[in-house]
């Protein structure tokens, strides 16, 4: 009896031990599940804290990965047309990430989670069918668990993490917790994108009061286009910005302003109505989105353009029912993100904007060429009623005073004197002919009369108004043939001055004596060593096929001066 009850001592003893061994497991089992909870309270609370979205995406992925015990994470952003717009890693170097190459766009494992938003988890990525393989000089990762990110119901893009450390498979658990962190990182994301729209509505407001400012000051329409398309490319994060206008009597636009990307390489680019990006916005009178600038299947004609680009946006300014005064096309490099809504949105009230100082401008030229075309009127009135009745008058008292000179020689030099008087008075006449031409009177064809509507025309290019200066019976002495090459002359210097010289003030002469001289100068950027001076050519012909001469210069303080005369007969 006695050696029977000592063999059956110790059973209760293993039992206890037993029973401790399993209650210490299940307190540190309780006490990892604790610190697990409270790791993914302070992520929660971490990326919670994150209102700039690049920031809040880095620390989500950082977070996930330190929660589940993942060698590596990613967190990829779904576009508009379901692939990857955006991937952020973690626990790659940028040497790796290098070497690697192109990010993933959304194929294979990341992509399965793309076409069915689930969870997913693996213990092996190769035996996915989905599954494709990794690009050379990419870390092996085995392991692999995915979850979607939504933001309203709407899924926004996934967390995937791969490799769990120590070897083991991501289980239950794991999901679970970063089902949860996901839950969180959508409303962080919400956050921290209603915070990005509220700062970039800011920029806007801040860059429509900056504009406004400038029209109110009297600024040129040249300035504060450069200012509108200046402000639209920093906010919008746009490579190239440019400003087309319509030309005259053509249905092509012409780049007129171009900010950024090779920008000397699309001034002057002549973009037809039909069959191109910039004239689908005037034609339709809206918005037009491009994922692609180069491929566009609106562009129909002419040759390639936008070359190193990709997405982009244009917007006409100005209205159909008001006028359609240009287009404003913003683009970014090819491979950059597309424009989003919030980007886009503004932007045709921005491009009013641009309208208004268009329409500002037109009206102060038209008020400035009132107050000229009065004061023309006044000039003429005083030298009819006041300058030719004392020439007369006193030619008259000359006249009558000869009778009573004794010498020869004086007499005849009185008379040389009334003729020069009667010559002076049929200058001035002629002097107040071109003061009170008209476009729709008499002489509207007059020389006087075009140069002055080419100045005017041109001063919609340039942004501001050149000086003008005419002196001698322009209308009266200049043939035909010679007054329509001057003309002709004139409109392609001026054009050139608008296209090449970045000038902000110019100044035209055209003077009519024993020749025709017109001088055109500007205070631009000179003239380029090297440059092309097939324009420059072009003049020289004009002149020497009417014997004439053409010469151009740059100017000591800067700019370049024009010189084109010809004989008169």
């Amino acid at each position: 009896m006695g050696s029977a009850s000592e063999s059956s001592a110790p059973l209760p003893q293993l039992r206890l031990d037993d029973l401790l061994d399993e209650l210490q497991a299940r307190l540190d089992a309780a006490r990892s599940t604790r610190d697990r909870v409270h790791s993914l309270l302070e992520a929660v609370l971490a990326v919670g804290r994150d209102l700039e979205l690049g920031q809040a995406l880095r620390h989500i992925v950082e977070a996930a990965v330190t929660l589940v015990d993942a060698e590596y994470g990613a967190l990829g952003v779904i576009g508009e047309d379901q692939r990857l717009s955006q991937f952020i890693p973690v626990g790659v170097t940028d040497e790796q990430v290098k070497r690697i190459g192109p990010l993933p766009s959304g194929h294979g494992v990341l992509g399965e989670l793309i076409r069915h938003p689930v969870p997913l988890r693996l213990a092996r990525i190769s035996d996915h069918p989905a599954s494709y393989g990794f690009p050379v000089h990419h870390p092996p990762m085995n392991s692999f668990l995915g979850v979607p990110i939504r933001i309203r119901e709407k899924v926004f893009g996934n967390l995937y993490l791969t490799e769990k450390r120590g070897g083991g498979e991501f289980d239950a658990e794991d999901e679970s917790v970063l089902a949860t962190l996901a839950v969180a990182a959508g409303v962080a994301i919400d956050n921290a994108r209603l915070y990005a729209r509220a700062k970039l509505r800011e920029r806007w407001l801040t860059a429509n009061a900056e504009i406004t400012g400038s029209l109110l000051a009297g600024a040129s329409e040249r300035k504060v286009l450069d200012l509108l398309v200046t402000r639209a490319a920093e906010i919008t994060g746009s490579d190239l910005a440019v400003v087309a206008l319509p030309l005259p009597e053509s249905d092509d636009l012409e780049v007129r302003i171009a900010v950024g990307l090779e920008e000397e390489r699309h001034l002057g680019l002549l973009l037809p109505l039909d069959g191109s990006f910039v004239g689908a916005a005037a034609r339709t009178g809206g918005l037009v989105v491009s994922g692609d600038v180069r491929t566009d299947p609106r562009i129909t004609a002419g040759p390639p353009r936008w070359e190193g680009l990709g997405p982009a946006v244009a917007v006409p300014i100005g209205t159909a029912a008001h006028g359609m005064r240009g287009v404003l096309m913003l683009a970014r490099a090819a491979d950059a993100p597309l424009y989003g809504e919030e980007e886009s949105g503004p932007l045709p009230g921005f491009a009013g904007q641009a309208a208004v100082a268009m329409e500002l401008a037109e009206r102060r030229r038209d008020s400035e060429q009132v107050a000229l075309l009065q004061e023309r009127d006044r000039i003429a009135r005083d030298l009819h009623d006041l300058a030719i009745q004392r020439l007369f008058a006193t030619g008259m008292t000359l006249q009558g005073a000869t009778r009573f000179i004794e010498h020869p020689e004086a007499a005849d030099r009185v008379l040389r004197a009334i003729d020069d008087l009667d010559d002076t008075a049929k200058t001035i006449r002629a002097t107040i002919f071109g003061l009170r031409a008209r476009e729709a009177g008499p002489a509207a064809g007059g020389l006087r009369a075009r140069v002055v509507e080419i100045v005017g025309r041109a001063a919609r290019t340039l942004g501001f108004t050149p000086g003008l200066r005419m002196t001698g019976l322009l209308d009266v002495t200049v043939p035909a043939e010679i007054a329509d090459t001057a003309v002709a002359v004139l409109e392609e210097a001026l054009s050139n001055t608008a296209r090449h010289a970045a000038a902000s003030a110019a100044e035209v002469s055209l003077t009519a004596g024993a020749e025709l001289v017109l001088t055109v100068r500007d205070n631009g950027v000179g003239l380029p060593e090297g440059g092309r001076r097939g324009g420059l050519a072009n003049l020289a012909e004009r002149a020497a096929v009417l014997g004439g001469t053409f010469g151009a210069r740059a100017l000591p303080d800067g700019g370049t001066e024009l010189l084109w005369r010809v004989p008169l007969p």
